[in-house]
């Protein structure tokens, strides 16, 4: 009855201890990826976007076309960064390197380019608008910011 007891015993102790580091090693896990800094942009919608320029004031919204493009029309606020010169003129014009930053194109291709480039340079809350083709909101004409 003794050796019964003392086998249920180590049975239930072996049970507890592999429970408990199952679950200690997938809390570690989450609490590892919730704290990992992100290295990968995002995209987001026009209708996101817009929502969240209208609620969060702090957002970068970055124009990636040329010059003359972003004169022809652009989205309000927005600010030009050509994505030619994007990897050498973000340090001095994007400082804050954990801000949101929302970037856009003409179709979508060059705000690929541009927010891989970002993310290259350690820019932690980049997203990828896509194109002024698809922006259903306003727009504006004039001079580069």
């Amino acid at each position: 009855m003794r050796k019964m007891i003392l086998v249920l015993i180590i049975i239930f102790i072996a049970f507890i201890a592999i429970g408990c580091s199952t679950i200690d090693e997938k809390t570690l896990v989450a609490i590892g990826e919730s704290n990992k800094p992100t290295n990968e942009y995002k995209n987001i919608t026009p209708s996101d976007a817009k929502r969240r320029l209208i609620e969060e004031k702090e957002i970068i919204l970055l124009d990636v076309r040329t010059i003359e493009e972003y004169e022809v029309k652009h989205i309000p606020g927005s600010v030009l960064i050509p994505v030619e010169v994007i990897d050498k003129e973000a340090k001095e014009k994007l400082k804050d390197k954990t801000a949101t930053i929302f970037i856009y194109c003409r179709s979508g291709r060059r705000s690929v380019t541009a927010s891989e480039i970002l993310v290259k340079q350690g820019y932690t809350n980049v997203f990828n608008l896509g194109g002024i083709n698809n922006w259903p909101y306003e727009t504006e004409t004039g001079a580069a910011k």
